[in-house]
């Protein structure tokens, strides 16, 4: 069984025993909280992710680092997910939580790229002109890519829209080679 779909299984099962219990948001919030620390120190998730490290020592260390700081809950999950030798997946499936919540809650991750920082103002602009299309919340996320010379390249989801002039010039460059020219 594939890692995404181990990883979307447990996400789901929280997902859906944290909406019986009211506590969504919540969760969410220390959800992302965890995922920052686990994604800043590459210690914890070699550990994690290490055969030769017993279970009980796995869970020790989380419960040190996240115990009466997140959601009780979460530290349960965390709890089975390393008595089941999940815990070095455990990334991925908070990661497939946000996924699954953004999805219950209608909100569309999108990313714009630009040669240059896009403007707050433009951002909102566009996360605005974003939402109205696709009718739902979007959470617009701008990253540098200096390679696209000017314009920019827009994602949300699986769609793509290339508005960038190295994008413009490569077509162009297409034509002429399908031309002859």
């Amino acid at each position: 069984m594939s890692i995404f779909t181990v990883a979307s299984r447990y996400a789901k099962s929280l997902l859906e025993l944290v909406q019986e219990q009211g506590d969504l948001d919540a969760v969410k919030s220390d959800v992302e909280q965890v995922i920052a620390v686990l994604k800043s120190n590459t210690e914890i998730q070699a550990v994690l992710k290490n055969p030769i490290i017993s279970s009980d020592k796995k869970r020790s260390i989380l419960l040190a680092i996240f115990d009466n700081k997140v959601n009780p809950l979460v530290v349960s999950f965390f709890t089975i997910l390393v008595s089941k030798g999940r815990a070095d997946i455990l990334l991925d499936i908070l990661q497939e939580f946000i996924r699954e919540y953004n999805e219950v809650k209608g909100i569309v991750n999108a990313t714009v790229f630009s040669a240059a920082a896009m403007s707050e103002a433009n951002l909102g602009e566009l996360q605005a002109k974003i939402s109205k299309e696709v009718g739902a919340k979007v959470l617009l996320k701008n990253k540098v890519d200096s390679s696209l010379i000017g314009g920019f390249v827009l994602r949300v989801g699986d769609k793509q829209v290339d508005a960038s002039i190295a994008g413009k010039l490569q077509k162009l460059d297409k034509y002429f080679v399908s031309q002859g020219v």
